[in-house]
């Protein structure tokens, strides 16, 4: 038990060497490792520390940090794009809902106008039109908050035009099976 404990010991603290020398993370980046989403608050030897919006601070072990898949978004380029889906009823008019998609990520103060926004349309779903609205912002931090704007001002848009968002349905159908059935009345009460 001892050895195992070293060995984890001795994997963190050689991985909080060559985290501080590579710097694929450093403080201050905006990092999403296993839907952990934060900013990197702190690297010590042994762990990281990392804040998420509700301020409430992670402690990972450096070598969560080199074996897993973090995705930083501050390395590099801080732009990032957002795909936000969208389904319509079937019956819709598609280029109606893409010019409205559009002009949402348009008039969004966050939405870069180069890469201009585009739409996609994915797929026929089950019960709806998928769409994808495709826009860049300039920093990630804002992604959640900027998606949120959109999908608010997407709500809007639809119903003022009378594009639905429909919600999930099923057909059922129902067989007829001949059954004998019995019904037994009781007399009434006094007979």
């Amino acid at each position: 038990g001892i050895g195992f404990g070293l060995q984890n010991l001795a994997s963190n603290f050689i991985s909080g060497i060559i985290l501080l020398l590579e710097r694929p993370v450093k403080v201050g980046d905006r990092v999403e490792l296993n839907d952990v989403w934060g900013d990197v608050k702190k690297i010590n030897l042994r762990t990281t520390l990392v804040e998420t919006p509700d301020r409430i601070t992670i402690i990972v072990p450096n070598s969560k940090l080199l074996e897993n898949d973090v995705i930083n978004y501050s390395y590099g380029d801080p732009k990032i794009r957002l795909q936000i889906p969208v389904g319509i009823a079937y019956g819709s008019d598609c280029e109606k809902a893409s010019e409205i998609l559009l002009n949402v990520a348009a008039e969004n103060k966050n939405v870069l106008a180069e890469p201009k926004p585009k739409t996609w349309f994915r797929e026929f779903g089950d019960s709806s039109l998928n769409f994808i609205l495709l826009c860049w912002i300039a920093n990630a931090a804002n992604k959640f908050d900027v998606i949120s704007e959109i999908n608010h001002a997407i709500d809007a848009g639809f119903r003022e035009n009378g594009i639905e968002i429909p919600f999930p349905q099923r057909d059922l159908h129902l067989r007829s099976v001949n059954a004998a059935i019995q019904v037994h009345q009781e007399p009434p009460e006094g007979n």
